[in-house]
């Protein structure tokens, strides 16, 4: 029986739930996720002390505890020392945020997309492969030995972005997310932890998720990982390295500053913290700064995909590995990948070589700076973050409206957005911002439709 009396006694969670179904403590997590995703509990809503609610519930502490630990690994609740146990900000936000199809009846500007009309280099490589003699070889399992000259490719466009690396470090991967994935599986343990900025990328989120590997928000500064929150974090929250987004940070646009790199390499060396730097964005950029690899390769796994540079249906990833981090995450990507696609390596590796990226790089960026003047000329009073050759831009709301709030609205008028809160960690506060992908809608004419529905809705919240 409980020991209080809880009949008129305030809680923000009185779950009720049946203890024939066993074990108890997965009937309860799931009892806290309906009422999660049914808005019984609402993202940021403090829930009742442990033992107040096996108290409650007339359970033991233990019970309550595994039902907490199956909702937090999922990215539902968040706990602070001293503060207690909240419902994420994050918990009802849709992570997977490219749709099974383009929606329908409204203007794409969630989605980060480059632009499509700057493809014609890779379509006559493709062309010249598939006439060759032995093209059926495009389409057979590939071999290791047979992929030494496209790791010279990989060398090659890593070096474009600033990175001197050797063939010995590369290793490939199914896109950046698969990247992702295989350096979790193999550097972290279930229950481990890794620092990310307050706003992420979301394939981070559901990798981590699934693998069960805590994720920690670590205070930024002007939109970028602040070094000595980073430096704090490796003091007192255990983590076991960090993710970040130097260059075109998604979603927020930002780029960290060649000082803010160094010394996110130096903590990294000092305290021995893995670091996954995502540049999938870093070619998107003229002039690009260093990478932080470039300051600390022993401690960085540099992750260069080719979805935002070249295009998103090559599904491939160059990944330079430290010495010491290869192995593992070499048997996590096979167990992973088995493999990538031969045609698709290989046709990279040609548009490298041949230099016929950089007209294509040079393709996407000039349709960039095109559709960011579009956005420019509209929305140039509002606040936004991104430069012109950045494929989505971070607006800033300029009223009470959550980016939620907002992104419903402009659904309802024809335009997907999507929400700061589909991109915020854990019970960090999620900014009341919208990032707009520029490039995601298929014309300059549909964008300047999108774009002027967007400002109207702008305009009607001052």
């Amino acid at each position: 029986m409980p020991v209080n009396c809880f009949e008129n006694y305030p809680m923000s969670w009185k779950p009720s739930i049946d203890k024939t179904k066993k074990p108890i403590y997965q009937a309860l997590a799931e009892q806290l996720k309906q009422d999660i995703v049914n808005g019984v509990l609402l993202p940021g809503t403090k829930l009742p002390p442990q033992r107040e609610l096996a108290d409650y519930l007339d359970l033991n502490l233990s019970t309550i505890s595994k039902a907490f630990k199956v909702c937090g690994l999922e990215g539902l609740l968040s706990s602070a020392v001293g503060s207690g146990t909240f419902v994420s900000y994050d918990a009802l936000s849709n992570a997977y945020l490219l749709e099974d199809s383009k929606p329908k009846h409204l203007i794409e500007m969630g989605a980060t997309l480059p632009d499509n009309d700057s493809y014609e280099p890779l379509l006559a490589q493709l062309k010249s492969m598939v006439q060759e003699t032995d093209y059926e070889k495009w389409f057979s399992y590939g071999r290791g030995g047979e992929s030494l000259w496209q790791k010279d490719a990989a060398v090659q466009l890593i070096r474009r972005g600033g990175f001197e690396t050797t063939v010995d470090h590369i290793l490939f991967a199914n896109g950046a997310q698969n990247a992702i994935a295989a350096t979790l599986a193999s550097l972290c343990k279930p229950g481990d932890r890794i620092g990310v900025d307050h706003h992420t990328y979301p394939g981070l989120k559901t990798v981590a998720a699934m693998l069960n590997v805590q994720i920690v928000p670590i205070q930024s500064e002007n939109y970028v990982m602040s070094p000595a929150a980073f430096e704090n974090a490796c003091k007192n929250d255990n983590i076991k390295g960090i993710y970040l987004i130097p260059d075109c940070h998604n979603p927020t646009a930002s780029c960290m500053s060649v000082e803010n790199r160094k010394k996110i390499a130096a903590i990294g060396k000092k305290y021995n913290q893995f670091i996954i730097e995502d540049a999938s964005y870093q070619l998107l950029i003229e002039k690009p700064f260093p990478p932080i690899a470039s300051f600390a390769p022993e401690q960085v796994i540099y992750i260069a995909s080719l979805s935002k540079s070249m295009a998103p249906g090559l599904r491939l990833a160059y990944m330079a590995v430290p010495n010491r981090f290869k192995e593992p995450i070499s048997k996590a990507l096979y167990n992973l990948n088995i493999s990538v696609s031969p045609l698709l390596a290989e046709l990279s590796a040609r548009m490298i070589v041949s230099n016929q990226f950089e007209a294509l790089i040079e393709g996407h960026r000039k349709q960039t700076i095109r559709r960011n003047q579009v956005f420019d000329r509209y929305l140039a009073d509002y606040m936004s973050l991104g430069c012109e050759t950045s494929i989505f831009r971070w607006l800033l709301l300029p009223s009470r409206m959550t980016g939620a709030e907002f992104e419903s609205l402009a659904a309802q008028y024809g335009v997907q957005v999507y929400a700061a809160e589909r991109f915020v960690v854990g019970n960090s506060s999620p900014e009341r911002a919208v990032r707009i992908s520029v490039c995601a809608p298929d014309t300059l004419e549909e964008l300047e439709k999108g774009v002027v529905i967007l400002k109207r809705l702008l305009s009607n919240l001052i």
